[in-house]
This record gives C-alpha cells, structure tokens and sequence, in this order.
C-alpha cells in the first residue's frame, strides 16, 4: 500500500529526530536520516529544502512534545512541582530522543537553530512560570530557574550517560 505524503513526512522527521539525537548535528547528513527512513536521499529534499530545516522541525518537535507533556500533568500547588519533574522523567524515559535533540541545539551555531532553541526554551519557561503562577506555588519565578535549571543538568547528565551528576554516585 502506498504510503501518504503526510505520513512519508513524519516518517523522515522521526528518522531524523533518532540519528541527529545518536549522531548530532554536524555529524548527521541527510544519506544516514535517509537510510534510517528506508527512502533515498533525494526524496528527503522534497520535504526539507536543507539538513538544517529538518533538524529545526525535529527540534520543534521535540520541544513540543516536552510542553504538551507539561500540559498534561494534572495537580494543585502542593504537587505541581513534583508531578511536572515526574511527568518530564517519564519523557525522558519514553522520548530520550528529545532530551539528545535539546541539548545537540545548545551547541549547534546555526542562527536558525539557536532561535529555534530559544524559542521552545522560551515557551516552556512561559508556560510552567504560568502554571506554577496559576498554582499559587510561593516563589514562582524562583521555581521555574530552578525547575529549568536541574532540567537542564538532567538533560546533559543523561546525554553524556553521567548520573552522578544528579545522584551524587558513580554508576
């Protein structure tokens, strides 16, 4: 049965999403994320136009699912906090794809990548200083850098497969 345009489309960013999180950027080219997707290079520019368009919607996609993670966690001012870190764990657990794919945009210098990586950190920031703002959590602001924060030390601690990091203990 032959595939739709719209599915061969998401078939290619989920292609690109797992080598350029196992490759990285620059080490990633569109012949291993065309490999991966089982189609040929070529057919990949009919989607994307440059390796960088694909790699800025894998990142978007990435960061999406993390904020519509986050919209999903349901609890009051009590737990928010400690669900919002379960529900990311859980992701982390789930999409590690996404967790290779924020920390790869932190090192990436292309400018359509960095705003790109900007802007999700951005929404998410936004986003959670709502919620916990919503919540009455008492220190808002001061939550949310230190929710970010520890997200980020998660993120380049599992990326580099450095647990101590955030437990304290050699593996």
């Amino acid at each position: 049965m032959r595939q739709t345009k719209e599915n061969r489309k998401e078939e290619i960013l989920e292609a690109g999403l797992e080598v350029f999180a196992e490759k990285g950027y620059y080490n990633t080219t569109t012949a291993l994320i065309a490999e991966k997707a089982g189609i040929s290079q070529p057919y990949i520019f009919r989607f994307f136009k440059t390796k960088e368009e694909l790699f800025v919607a894998a990142l978007e996609r990435a960061f999406e699912r993390i904020l519509q993670t986050f919209k999903n966690v349901e609890a009051g001012s009590e737990q928010i906090v400690a669900k919002m870190v379960e529900a990311y764990e859980e992701l982390s657990v789930s999409n590690p794809n996404e967790i290779a794919l924020q920390v790869i945009g932190l090192s990436v210098t292309e400018e359509s990548i960095k705003n790109c990586t900007k802007m999700g950190l951005s929404r998410i920031r936004s986003y959670t200083l709502e919620r916990f703002q919503l919540a009455n959590v008492p220190n808002a602001e001061r939550e949310v850098t230190t929710f970010l924060a520890r997200g980020i030390l998660c993120n380049i601690s599992y990326f580099l497969d450095l647990p101590e990091m955030i437990h304290g203990e050699p593996k």
